[in-house]
C-alpha cells in the first residue's frame, strides 16, 4: 500500500479498508505507478497491474478488482497513443482527471555488472526509442522489445541475467535491486507524459472545479466544416489544448477528430459544447474535468 496527498479529483469508491485500487498498464515499478503516486497523493493505494491497455480498460469497467484507472495518453517525444483514443472511445468509461509526468530513463543491471559487460538491453519499445542516441555509442548491445520497462527489470532480477539490462525507472531499480549503470539515458530531456485517470460512467459526476473538455466528432466532408467548429469555440473564448484525427473505418479519407479544450472566462463548458453540436457529427464527450498537475519523477 502507499500512503499519498490527493491531487486527482475522482469520485471512484475506496475498498472497505480504505484503500483505492488504481489499475495500471504495466507493473511495480512502471512510469504508470509513479504517475498513480503523484495523482492520488493522500490516498492509500492499491495499484493493480494489467498486461495491456486492453485489459487495463476491461478490468476498470467490470469493477471488481479495482476502482479506478490510470493510463497514458500521449508522449511529448513519440505523439498521441491513437489505440487508447480508440479503446476509450470504445469503452463504457469518463475521464475524470489528468496528471503529467516527466519520464526519465535509467539503464540497470544486477549489482556488479558493467556497462561493457551488457549484450542485451530490454525494455518497452517506447523507451527503446527514446534511448537511441545513447545505445548508438554501445553498438555491441542488442535492444530487445518487452510489455514493459519495469517487469524487465523484475525478470532480470528473478533470472539473474548477468550479461542482460533493462531501461526503467528508478523506482523499478530500488524495487528489484538492480544498479544504476547510467542515469537520464533519453535523448531528449523533455520528455513528458500524460495520464488520464478513467473510471465508469455510471459512477461519475462532474467536479465543481472542471475546465478542461475532452471530445471526439465527425463533420460534413466539405470545405470548412473543420474551420466552423473551430471557429465557433474561438468565439466561446476556449482554449484548444489538443486536436488529433484519426481515420473512420468504412469511410475513406473520412476522419474523426479527438480534441481538447479548456474553458476561460464566463463561458462555461457546457454552453461551448451546445454551440458546436449542430456542426458536428457523433458528438462524444470523454470527459469533463479538472486541468491536470505537471510532476517530475
Amino acid at each position: 500500500m502507499i500512503k499519498t496527498e490527493t491531487t486527482c479529483d475522482t469520485t471512484g469508491e475506496a475498498t472497505e479498508n480504505g484503500s483505492l485500487r488504481v489499475c495500471i498498464q504495466g507493473y511495480s515499478g512502471a512510469f504508470h505507478e509513479i504517475a498513480a503516486r503523484h495523482c492520488f497523493q493522500g490516498a492509500t493505494l492499491e495499484i493493480v497491474p494489467a498486461h495491456t491497455f486492453e485489459q487495463l480498460v476491461k478490468m476498470v469497467e467490470k469493477g471488481e478488482e479495482t476502482d479506478i484507472g490510470l493510463m497514458a495518453i500521449e508522449n511529448t517525444l513519440a505523439g498521441s497513443l491513437m489505440h487508447n483514443y480508440h479503446l476509450l472511445k470504445q469503452s463504457g468509461l469518463n475521464i475524470t482527471g489528468e496528471t503529467y509526468l516527466r519520464i526519465k530513463q535509467n539503464l540497470m543491471a544486477l549489482p556488479g555488472t558493467r556497462l561493457a559487460d551488457l549484450k542485451e538491453v530490454h525494455s518497452h519499445p517506447i523507451a527503446i526509442q527514446q534511448c537511441l542516441d545513447f545505445f548508438a555509442k554501445h553498438p555491441h548491445i542488442r535492444l530487445v522489445e518487452t510489455v514493459d520497462t519495469a517487469l524487465s527489470a523484475r525478470n532480470i532480477q528473478e533470472q539473474q541475467l548477468k550479461d542482460v539490462g533493462a531501461i526503467a525507472s528508478t523506482l523499478a531499480a530500488s524495487l528489484y535491486d538492480m544498479e544504476l549503470l547510467a542515469e537520464g539515458i533519453e535523448t531528449n530531456k523533455k520528455n513528458h507524459t500524460r495520464f488520464l485517470v478513467l473510471e465508469r460512467a455510471k459512477q461519475v459526476s462532474i467536479h465543481p472545479d472542471a475546465n478542461k473538455v475532452s471530445l471526439c466528432f465527425s463533420v460534413d466532408h466539405e470545405v470548412g466544416s473543420l474551420y466552423k467548429v473551430l471557429a465557433v469555440l474561438a468565439a466561446y473564448n476556449v482554449n484548444l489544448t489538443k486536436i488529433q484525427s484519426a481515420p473512420i473505418i468504412g469511410k475513406p479519407w473520412e476522419y474523426q477528430f479527438f480534441l481538447d479544450f479548456v474553458t476561460e472566462g464566463k463561458v462555461g463548458h457546457q454552453q461551448a459544447i451546445e454551440a458546436i453540436q449542430p456542426l458536428t457529427h457523433d458528438l462524444h464527450i470523454l470527459g469533463i474535468y479538472p486541468t491536470g498537475e505537471h510532476f517530475d519523477e
